[in-house]
């Protein structure tokens, strides 16, 4: 399983985060790399360096739709006295074997196109007459329309430098650059360059699959009619949503009942579906902590690892929690609290770094920050828990929201950071510098 079973610890014996979440990232470990489609590898990790086999762009071509000249044939050219160069043809994108461009002569030119032959520059079509002979124009008329423009003669009436609006080959990047390190999150700059490249697929390590299911008789889901004594659930929602803005492909599972064997039954029918599993309710002391009742099986069953192991945290909220693997494949799994906060809370401590984990990127954690604390009184703080106090943060400042209680759910949708309190520490005064993890 992890390794928590070596740790000497009593069942009353609290976990400090410090130690659950280094339990958690010695046992997760990234997914085996696959070959992906392009699209289909978006948000995905890049195994590999990639290496730009053909330069960008892959010949000089123009910036501008206008006209392919030489440099000397338009030196000094103005509105009283404009160049007249003889159009010898269209260079459109795409052409493969362009005009060639001699004294005297230009080429009309579409943006993308390749500089033809013996030309240096291309003027802007807004210099020129547009081979109407009528002064400067705004732009071409459609070729299907007008196709006599490819030829007869253009008035240009500014010079231009060499290389003026011309793009060199190559100077996006060049053949045997680095285009993409390892590592490299692909999004979609990520996924135009690859194509750009040429590159049809590319290997990754997937998106982790993540199953997330809330657990109690009292839940209902939104949209239904509430009885006496039922809430909606908002966990399961809550933690699908952030198993997604952590990189994953997270499936919701409706509630379950407050029944072992369905738990039970629940879990080993998505187990074909997860490279993660997340509970949330049922790990507490109560009576009906079906949780810890359909997975306390597990342990004892199977002598190759497998079990989950519910412990205790010094913090708040959150203080109870469950991990460990189950299935013939060794599925992770963590079992949140389902106080909405506490469960929320304990996802962006515990498992969105596993995802990240198994994901293969290097930054699995929030960022954080230091910040001045903004309130109208001392936050209180239990001596020996690290408490994880919702805020706002800005510039450099942050101002708690809502109380301590870990109901508070329209609390946390007004938070953007949470401020943390050490477990030494039992009073924070206003002014005084804390610790932010930045959610957003």
């Amino acid at each position: 399983m992890s390794s928590a079973a070596t740790r000497p610890a009593g069942p009353d014996d609290l976990w400090s985060v410090d130690e659950h979440l280094e339990d958690i990232l010695s046992t997760v470990r990234p997914l085996e790399p696959i070959e992906l489609q392009l699209l289909d590898a978006q948000g995905c990790v890049l195994v590999d360096d990639v290496t730009v086999p053909v330069s960008l762009p892959p010949f000089d071509n123009s910036s501008m739709d206008g006209y392919a000249v030489r440099v000397a044939d338009v030196a000094g050219a103005g509105e009283e006295f404009p160049a007249v160069l003889e159009v010898v043809g269209d260079v459109a994108a795409g052409a493969a074997d362009p005009v060639r461009v001699g004294p005297g002569q230009a080429a009309r030119i579409m943006t993308g196109a390749p500089l033809p032959p013996g030309a240096e520059a291309v003027v802007p079509v807004e210099w020129t007459d547009g081979g109407l002979g009528e002064g400067p124009v705004s732009g071409m008329r459609a070729r299907s329309l007008a196709p006599e423009g490819a030829e007869g003669h253009v008035h240009v009436y500014r010079s231009a430098e060499a290389r003026a609006h011309v793009r060199a080959k190559g100077s996006d990047v060049k053949a045997g650059d680095l285009a993409l390190e390892a590592g490299t999150v692909l999004g979609p700059p990520q996924i135009a360059l690859l194509a750009a490249i040429g590159r049809g697929t590319v290997r990754v390590r997937p998106r982790p699959r993540v199953v997330v299911m809330s657990t109690g008789s009292e839940l209902v889901q939104p949209g239904e009619r509430l009885a006496g004594g039922q809430i909606y659930d908002s966990n399961s929602f809550a933690l699908t949503a952030a198993a997604r803005d952590a990189g994953a492909i997270a499936y919701r599972v409706g509630a379950v009942a407050d029944d072992a064997e369905t738990l039970r039954s629940t879990i080993e029918d998505q187990l074909i579906r997860a490279d993660l599993l997340v509970t949330t309710g049922g790990v507490s002391v109560g009576a009906y902590d079906v949780v810890k009742e359909a997975l306390s099986y597990a342990g004892d069953a199977d002598e190759a690892g497998s079990g989950v192991e519910f412990r205790k945290l010094a913090m708040q909220p959150g203080k109870p929690q469950g991990f460990g693997s189950i299935g013939p494949d060794h599925t992770p799994l963590l079992a949140l609290p389902g106080n909405p906060v506490s469960s929320y809370v304990s996802f962006e401590l515990f498992v969105r770094p596993a995802i990240r984990a198994l994901m293969g990127v290097t930054d699995l954690h929030r960022p954080r920050a230091r910040a001045v604390l903004k309130a109208d009184g001392a936050l209180r703080s239990p001596k020996g828990r690290r408490q994880f106090l919702r805020g706002t943060y800005t510039d450099g400042e942050v101002t708690p929201v809502g109380g301590a209680g870990s109901h508070l759910i329209a609390a946390l949708a007004q938070a953007d950071a949470l401020i943390v309190v050490p477990e030494d520490t039992e009073s924070v005064e206003p002014g005084s510098e804390v610790e932010v993890v930045l959610l957003g």
